[in-house]
């Protein structure tokens, strides 16, 4: 669908889903937009519904963003993830109708690296198992099993912004690093890179799962992987819920080669709290299940909420895409004695000398100009420095690849 979008702030309608932190309503409502609210996630069906007129839509994780969802959207223009992942978006389907999808990927870093310290000290002392004895009026107090982390190792997979803040926090509790990720990362401290995931296993007293949400991270963590951990290991998913085989997960706990786990996301989780929650896991030995609270925290949420709104109203404001999971990043200054077209396209031969065709047959002198493209989308932001008929940029859309196009005053 090619659209034009050019409205008063005052028209533009966000939706926001899911309990998104009030900091990020009050931050949009304070620039002048319109937002409205829903608490819970929506199904493919209702957001359908939901999002006609929508020229915003801000999730967090249980809400799926699919392509017949944006093929439906008839106003969208952007889609904002308050939070890291955005494997619930179809990204392609978003750069394809122009639709500029942003995310918060560092807020909530420190949230889930603190949860992941808290759990490895809680499995390694068994506490959850002897605090459940206790509310059951068993006392036992025992030393065996119980063991420190100083002196242990930790073995991160994935060793991008959690990952690597997450070795610094452990060697400081004087844990062993190492570390095992598909990109080049820099090593932080005394931290060691393993050439291999089988060779980090072979060596670590607790393994922890730190990787992204892409599809091809799927079950990447199975039957064959927990064989080759450590006899008595923990394991630790803070990570995506698809990327572990949690029926391989029972049955190495259930067999007592693993010592303890703890596991905060799942394949399959519920859209609400009020919802039901079922899991193979229930009821094991040391245990730790928690629901996907890894970055929910009062601090974390709130810079979510602000990092995403800043994003989404450098992008309304003045066409910054800075952050941009899918379009071409490009990182803009205010508009200061100029009006500014916004045009988004395909990525194919010819579309800039076509769209500055129509500018010049609209009367238009370019200020400025930039153009940026990645391997399916290009960005052209020009400036020009006098009013213009309005209709005389219709013909804009008739440029070949022309995927929207919207003018800042």
């Amino acid at each position: 669908m090619v659209g034009r979008w050019s409205f008063p702030r005052s028209r533009m309608k966000m939706l926001l889903l899911e309990n998104i932190h009030p900091a990020a309503v009050e931050r949009l409502e304070e620039a002048g937009y319109s937002v409205e609210t829903v608490k819970g996630a929506l199904d493919e069906d209702d957001l359908i519904a939901a999002i006609k007129g929508v020229h915003v839509l801000g999730i967090r994780s249980k809400t799926t963003v699919s392509r017949r969802v944006l093929e439906e959207a008839d106003r969208l223009m952007a889609v904002a993830a308050f939070c890291i992942g955005t494997n619930q978006i179809d990204l392609d389907a978003a750069s394809d109708h122009g639709v500029a999808v942003f995310n918060a990927p560092y807020s909530n870093t420190r949230s889930v690296v603190e949860l992941a310290i808290g759990l490895m000290i809680v499995l390694m002392r068994d506490v959850v198992d002897k605090s459940a004895a206790m509310h059951v009026g068993q006392w036992n107090k025992s030393a065996t099993g119980s063991k420190e982390l100083r002196g242990k190792t930790l073995g991160i997979v994935g060793y991008g912004a959690i990952g690597s803040q997450l070795s610094v926090l452990a060697e400081n509790l004087g844990m062993r690093v190492l570390f095992y990720d598909l990109s080049e990362r820099l090593a932080l401290g005394n931290a060691r890179r393993m050439r291999s995931l089988d060779a980090l296993l072979a060596e670590s007293d607790v393994v922890t799962l730190h990787v992204d949400g892409r599809r091809e991270n799927s079950n990447i963590f199975g039957a064959a992987q927990f064989a080759r951990m450590k006899e008595g290991a923990l394991f630790l998913n803070l990570s995506r819920g698809h990327v572990v085989d949690v029926g391989a997960l029972a049955q190495a706990m259930g067999s007592g080669r693993g010592a303890g786990a703890a596991v905060d996301v799942f394949p399959e989780e519920p859209r609400t709290n009020s919802d039901p929650f079922e899991s193979p896991l229930q009821g094991m030995k040391n245990m730790i299940l928690t629901p996907h609270i890894g970055g929910s925290t009062e601090e974390a949420q709130e810079a979510i909420a602000e990092f995403a709104a800043e994003r989404l109203l450098g992008y309304l404001n003045r066409g910054d895409t800075t952050f941009s999971v899918n379009l071409p990043n490009v990182q803009l200054a205010e508009v200061s004695g100029a009006h500014r077209i916004l045009h988004i396209h395909k990525n194919q031969p010819g579309v800039l000398a076509e769209l500055n065709r129509a500018l010049a047959a609209a009367g238009l002198n370019i200020l400025g100009q930039h153009l940026k493209t990645d391997e399916r989308t290009g960005y052209v932001i020009t400036d020009v420095d006098r009013d213009y008929d309005p209709e005389a940029l219709r013909t804009l859309k008739t440029v070949p690849g022309t995927l929207k196009f919207r003018t800042l005053h």
